[in-house]
């Protein structure tokens, strides 16, 4: 042990002349060590919720979706091009398009995808959504009845749609009459109800079989989009840079991130805010750790004035007052760090704050730590905590020592 931190040691554990400076201390550990546990706490809190949300959102989308028109003569070798890319792992074409759903007067947009289960199930994990009804009838030929279709639960629910009723499928583009255009309309009939947690799709989307979707639309047997499932999700931008420059202008590609950057841009924002506004916690402590070590050096003016005529220079006493403030900040920061994870193990453990589930899609709060988020609390902690103790380590270095000897 240094010479510098077993004297801020000892200034640090020995009784003082009054309560006062002992509790200024106990103040600043607490309010180092509350603001910490606050940050961490909230961080691994908003965590959860975008892992959950990201999760959400690629378990009904692919990892890479590629739209533009294809031809069935075009399917192949564009199928092909995708799956010699060595990180792609299933590739599924779709029919995408806007249409207008109506059922016993009410009316709403909505997006349909056609697709084949077979295909569209490895690229994304829709299979495990489905709250009722469902898939198989999706493959089945209806023969001359209704076609059948998956609906989002909450699509369902406003239009008051159940299994086995029969709503009509409006499509905006029209078909040709000898009167001119006619908005073409077609009875679909619902088997099933897909909840995947994420209510943009649960609201808009409804799901047919890609034969189906292709007479609605009239695509000629063709598609005009591909979902692609990689190996490795971080792989995502690479390749999609890469398919852009093999297809062309012709088609467009976009990532998981992309079609939801907006979302995406917003949780980061969020979570910046939040952060910086638990901050300010730590930042007020540090403010603490200051009148407490400026308390310190007028107590000790004395004992300073004594080490500087002992031979001690500004620099040994600087040393002292920022191992001063080390020990406060690092006792602060531990306890804090401590409480913060053991808080976040708690509320992942039991459920002690429990959402509505008919409201929400998730019934605890969930709950991620990040090394990450964990090193950058404790390393910012640290500095501002450090920074605090700067004036006071140089206001008590500049005193003179027979000024402190003579007035101490």
């Amino acid at each position: 042990m240094s010479t510098e931190l077993f004297i801020a040691r000892r200034y640090l554990l020995a009784k003082r002349k009054g309560l006062f400076s002992m509790i200024t201390t106990l103040i600043g550990v607490a309010g180092v060590a509350l603001g910490v546990a606050a940050l961490i706490v909230t961080l691994a809190i908003m965590n959860g919720f975008q892992t959950d949300i990201k999760k959400k959102i690629i378990d009904a989308q692919a990892h890479i979706s590629v739209y533009g028109r294809m031809a069935p003569r075009d399917m192949a070798y564009l199928k092909g091009a995708m799956e010699r890319d060595g990180h792609v792992a299933a590739v599924s074409p779709f029919i995408l398009g806007q249409a207008i759903l109506s059922y016993d007067g009410r009316s709403t947009g909505v997006v349909v995808k056609g697709f084949d289960p077979v295909l569209e199930f490895s690229v994304n994990n829709l299979k495990n959504s489905i709250a009722r009804g469902s898939w198989d009838q999706l493959e089945k030929k209806p023969g001359d009845g209704p076609r059948p279709i998956v609906l989002g639960e909450e699509l369902a629910r406003n239009l008051g749609l159940w299994l086995g009723d029969e709503p009509v499928l409006v499509s905006p583009q029209g078909a040709g009459a000898g009167l001119g255009l006619l908005p073409k309309m077609k009875k679909f009939k619902v088997v099933g109800m897909l909840r995947t947690g994420y209510y943009e799709f649960d609201n808009t989307m409804a799901y047919c079989s890609i034969g189906a979707a292709g007479d609605f639309f009239g695509s000629g047997g063709g598609a005009n989009g591909a979902g692609i499932r990689l190996k490795d999700i971080n792989d995502a931008g690479t390749v999609a840079a890469g398919l852009r420059k093999t297809l062309g202008m012709s088609y467009t590609v976009k990532t998981y991130a992309d079609m939801n950057q907006t979302l995406f841009a917003a949780l980061k924002l969020e979570k910046f805010v939040m952060s910086l506004v638990l901050a300010l916690i730590i930042l007020v402590a540090t403010f603490n750790i200051a009148s407490n070590l400026l308390m310190m050096s007028v107590e000790k003016l004395r004992d300073i004035g004594i080490l500087r005529a002992m031979g001690a220079g500004p620099a040994f006493i600087r040393a002292i007052f920022f191992w001063e403030g080390n020990l406060i900040a690092l006792t602060g920061i531990a306890l804090g760090a401590a409480l913060g994870v053991g808080i976040c193990a708690f509320i992942s453990t039991y459920p002690v704050v429990e959402l509505p589930s008919d409201i929400y899609y998730i019934t605890k709060v969930p709950v991620a730590i990040t090394a990450r988020d964990l090193l950058t609390t404790i390393g910012v902690s640290y500095l501002l905590c450090m920074l605090s103790t700067v004036y006071p380590a140089l206001r008590a270095s500049k005193i003179s020592p027979v000024d402190a000897i003579r007035y101490g």
